[in-house]
C-alpha cells in the first residue's frame, strides 16, 4: 500500500490544502493563500501548486476562477451505493487517503435491540467493533458493528487497523452476501462528539446496516455515523426496477 510520502507532490499538496479547508484553518468563503505564498511556504514551483489547486476546484473544495482568487468551500464527496460497504475503495476513487483507528473489539452480551435485529436471544454472546474512519487523516465516520459470535470471533486474531475487516472475514469464508441500509439523521452522543471532534448534539448522518448470509441469516448489525460535511450518498434507480443494494467482493474494505 502506498504511503502519503509515495504520492506525487501535487497530490500531497492537495491533501494538505483539503485538510486546511475541512478543519477550518482556511475558513469557508474566504480566499486561500496565493500561489506565490504557497510556493514559498512549501518550497516548490508553481506547477505542483497549480495542479493541487485545480484538483480541489474539480472536486468542489475551491471556487473561483477567471482572474478571481480561489475561495475555500467545504464540499461533501458523494458515496455511491456501488462502494457502500467499501470505505477504503470509495476513498481512493475520490482521491483521498483512507485510514482507521480501532477503538475496541470486545465480546459482550447482546443488547435487546441488537438481539432482535440479529435474531438472537437477549444476552447471547456477540462481538462488538468500534472504529474511527478517516479521510486524509481527518475524522469522517464512526463505525460500530455488532457481529454474531460465530463471525466476530475471527476479529480477535486480526488487527482491524491493518486493513479490511470484510476482506478478512471473506478470507475466513464467512458468507457475507447481502446488506440492507437505512439512512437517517441523529444527534451526536458523547462518544461520537469526542471521536469525531464535534459538539454533543450536533447532527450526524447515520447509516444502519444489517448484513446477512446468502440464506438470509443475520451476521452483522452496524451503525455508521458520518460527519455531514464529509460524505453524501446517492441512489440510482431505473425505470425497469428498484435499486438493489448488495455486498460485493472487493480487494479492500
Amino acid at each position: 500500500m502506498k504511503t502519503s510520502e509515495d504520492l506525487p507532490l501535487h497530490q500531497r499538496l492537495g491533501a494538505e490544502f483539503r485538510r486546511r479547508i475541512e478543519t477550518g484553518e482556511w475558513p469557508e468563503g474566504e480566499p486561500v493563500p496565493s500561489e506565490s505564498q504557497l510556493c514559498a511556504e512549501f518550497g516548490t514551483s508553481r506547477g505542483p501548486v497549480r495542479q493541487a489547486l485545480a484538483m480541489l476546484r474539480n472536486e468542489g473544495s475551491l471556487t473561483g476562477g477567471r482572474g478571481k482568487p480561489p475561495v475555500a468551500r467545504r464540499a461533501a464527496p458523494s458515496q455511491p451505493f456501488g462502494t457502500f460497504l467499501s470505505f477504503t475503495q470509495w476513498a481512493r476513487t475520490i482521491g483521498r487517503e483512507p485510514g482507521q483507528t480501532t477503538v475496541e473489539v470486545a465480546r459482550r452480551r447482546a443488547t435487546p435491540e441488537a438481539a432482535a435485529r440479529l435474531g438472537l436471544d437477549e444476552g447471547e454472546a456477540v462481538v462488538e467493533l468500534v472504529r474511527l474512519r478517516l479521510l486524509d487523516g481527518v475524522p469522517a465516520m464512526l463505525e460500530r458493528s455488532t457481529f454474531v459470535h460465530e463471525v466476530g470471533r475471527f476479529l480477535f486474531d486480526f488487527d482491524p487497523d491493518t486493513g479490511s475487516v470484510y476482506r478478512e472475514l471473506l478470507r475466513r469464508e464467512v458468507d457475507l452476501h447481502h446488506a440492507r441500509h437505512t439512512i437517517d439523521a441523529v444527534a451526536a452522543g458523547p462518544q461520537d462528539a469526542e471521536l469525531l471532534r464535534v459538539a454533543a448534539g450536533d447532527p450526524l448522518l447515520r447509516v444502519r446496516r444489517l448484513t446477512t448470509s446468502s440464506r438470509g441469516v443475520p451476521l452483522e448489525d452496524a451503525d455508521d455515523r458520518y460527519l455531514p460535511a464529509m460524505a453524501t450518498f446517492t441512489i440510482e434507480n431505473t425505470i425497469e426496477g428498484r435499486t438493489v443494494v448488495g455486498r460485493y467482493r472487493t480487494e479492500e474494505d
